[in-house]
C-alpha cells in the first residue's frame, strides 16, 4: 500500500501515523491481541507527533465506531443473503458472529479515521 502513501486512506487502513506515516501508532500491529488492541504509542519516533491530543481525546471515535460497524454489518447481510441466498435466520447469526470478529478491527479503524479527522499527513 506504498503507493497510497501521504493519503488519509493510507493512514486509516493501516494505523500509521497521520502526519508522517512511517510507524504503526499502535504499541501492537495485530488487533487481536485483545488486552492490548487498544495501547498506543505515546509519540511517533519519527516525526513526535503526540497521538492523544488532550485526555479522552478517542471517546470520539465511539461516533465513528457506530457507521463502521454498520458496513461490516452490511457487507456480511449482502453477501451472505443477497448473494449467496442464505435464510434470514442464519444471515442475523452470520452477521453477529462477523461483528463479533471484527470488533478489534473495528475499534482501530474508527480510532484511526477519528484522529485523522484533526492531523493530516506534512
Amino acid at each position: 500500500m506504498r503507493f497510497l502513501k501521504g493519503t488519509k486512506i493510507n493512514s486509516i487502513l493501516e494505523g500509521s501515523c497521520p502526519v508522517c506515516q512511517n510507524e504503526s501508532m499502535y504499541s501492537k500491529k495485530n488487533p487481536y491481541r485483545l488486552k492490548e488492541t487498544l495501547k498506543m504509542k505515546e509519540r511517533c519516533s519519527s516525526c513526535q507527533t503526540k497521538y492523544k491530543i488532550e485526555p479522552s481525546f478517542f471517546y470520539g471515535a465511539m461516533y465513528v465506531s457506530y457507521p463502521v460497524g454498520i458496513m461490516f454489518a452490511g457487507a456480511a447481510f449482502i453477501i451472505s443473503n443477497l448473494i449467496l441466498g442464505i435464510g434470514l435466520i442464519a444471515t442475523y447469526c452470520i452477521i453477529v458472529v462477523v461483528m463479533l470478529f471484527s470488533l478489534p478491527i473495528i475499534l482501530r479503524i474508527s480510532r484511526n479515521i477519528w484522529i485523522n479527522f484533526f492531523m493530516s499527513y506534512k
